[in-house]
């Protein structure tokens, strides 16, 4: 069993987790109103709707909404998602959404479009409208006050209204709207599908296209990631982690997040950079990244052993706790840990000490380059873990290696240390990052994968998060 690959992550979960989880600290009862399963108590929503855009055909359509909790029992918002069917009007448009304004704020409205499982006349494609985890919980009685959205298509041609599902020309003060459907944790609970068939379960999905204007971009926290200024390990001790290494742009035509590495062979001079999702909530499903490896810095002399990551990991709650659980790729262009060349590894976590360096952990390793843009995928079910590389099966653990709870999603690149290259003179190293996907509770080939990504770009969106909170 190797072991020196792998303390150097322990410590980052301690960092990482540990700053990130000090952080985070209408009408009557409609009739037609579902249930979901909640404890003791089931969840009851109803959903009222207006526009203010009434034309046949409109440049926006303007859904606003209120949900109110017709229940006994408070409801997290964060669980709850509403769906506006409509129809494209020609099958390559795009839409794009916004949100004017919101009694519980913008910040904490999400928006994505789909494709209807089943097309009608009047539905091919829908809305889907979330909730962060800071937009609260809706006590019984109580409503989300109004919710003022837009819908446009990406090229601006004007939207034919009229053949849409949701649309209700004459609903111009708010009232109860079956065909705007509502969902609890994955149940629907409000409304009729088109066809007045049974409604789908909203797909529980993270995608992000990295369609930032920078570090400081609001929506990067807003859509619940965290970059990395604190202190600590892996890597060089002493190295400064830099959110301002996180930047956002193209890389070979498509928008790309970037993390940078940069030293010049001290400690005081190596600037490290990483990105993670705020929230542990991933476990069971596919994870998918697009990532280019770099074999060579960007400036500078090479031969620093850096590490470019993407991984999912929990926190250790005490020295070999079973409950801990990561699952990594990294790639060392320049060796490392031993190695003296070009490897990737992939490793599954069961736990570790880091007070005697014990660990229980597998791997795999393929001493080759990996160097430019890779599809990278690993799934998690009831039986085993497996990574895969450019759609091949890169590793296969067994079941001993399965999560016991919800983990985050990160990327970083940093230095083992300073050894493997002893100039002063300045260098930087780039990994960049397309898109990450993850989805729960299902498992999805390469192929499959690619076919979400391009279903989430042809409907102009490029950010989801249709995951509760664990």
């Amino acid at each position: 069993m190797r072991r020196s690959p792998h303390r150097r992550l322990r410590t980052a979960a301690v960092g990482v987790l540990a700053a990130t989880l000090a952080s985070l600290g209408l009408a009557t009862p409609a009739a037609s109103a579902g249930t979901s399963p909640g404890g003791a108590t089931d969840v009851r929503l109803a959903v009222q709707y207006r526009t203010t855009a009434a034309a046949a055909s409109a440049q926006q359509a303007t859904p606003q909404l209120t949900v109110r909790n017709t229940g006994a029992a408070p409801v997290r918002l964060a669980d709850v998602k509403l769906r506006y069917y409509f129809t494209a009007d020609a099958p390559g448009a795009a839409h794009r959404f916004a949100c004017d304004w919101a009694v519980r704020g913008c910040a904490n409205v999400t928006g994505a479009f789909a494709p209807v499982a089943t097309p009608t006349a009047t539905a091919d494609r829908y809305l889907e409208v979330g909730f962060t985890a800071a937009a609260g919980s809706l006590a019984p009685g109580a409503d989300t006050g109004e919710i003022r959205l837009r819908v446009h298509r990406a090229d601006w041609q004007p939207l034919k209204q009229s053949d849409d599902y949701s649309f209700g020309a004459e609903r111009t003060t708010y009232a109860d709207w079956p065909k705007v459907t509502a969902h609890h944790a994955g149940a629907a609970v409000w409304g009729t599908a088109p066809g007045g068939g049974p409604v789908d379960p909203p797909a529980r999905a993270l995608f992000d296209d990295f369609a930032y204007t920078g570090s400081a971009d609001p929506a990067l926290s807003a859509h619940g990631w965290s970059l990395r200024s604190w202190p600590g390990g892996p890597g060089v001790p002493g190295a400064t982690w830099t959110p301002e290494n996180v930047s956002f742009g193209t890389a070979d035509g498509a928008s790309a997040m970037t993390l940078r590495t940069e030293t010049a062979g001290s400690a005081a001079s190596t600037r490290q950079a990483e990105i993670a999702t705020s929230a542990m909530k991933f476990r069971n499903g596919t994870y998918a990244a697009r990532v280019k490896f770099s074999d060579a810095p960007v400036s500078g002399p090479d031969g620093d052993h850096v590490i470019q990551t993407f991984f999912a990991i929990n926190d250790l709650k005490a020295p070999m706790a079973d409950d801990y659980a990561e699952y990594d790729f990294e790639y060392l262009p320049n060796g490392g840990w031993g190695e003296t060349g070009n490897t990737l590894f992939a490793t599954s976590w069961e736990t570790y000490d880091p007070n005697t360096g014990q660990v229980v952990n597998r791997h795999t390793a393929d001493r080759a380059g990996y160097g430019g843009w890779r599809d990278l995928v690993l799934t998690i079910d009831d039986t085993a873990v497996r990574y895969y590389v450019d759609g091949r099966l890169f590793a296969t653990h067994d079941a001993a290696f399965l999560p016991e709870r919800p983990m985050l999603i990160a990327f970083n690149q940093w230095l083992t240390g300073l050894a493997g290259q002893p100039s002063t003179e300045p260098r930087a190293y780039e990994q960049h990052v397309d898109y990450v996907l993850h989805v729960q509770d299902e498992v999805l080939s390469a192929a499959q994968v690619a076919e979400r990504v391009a279903a989430y770009r042809a409907a102009g969106t490029t950010f989801a998060d249709t995951v509760p909170a664990a």
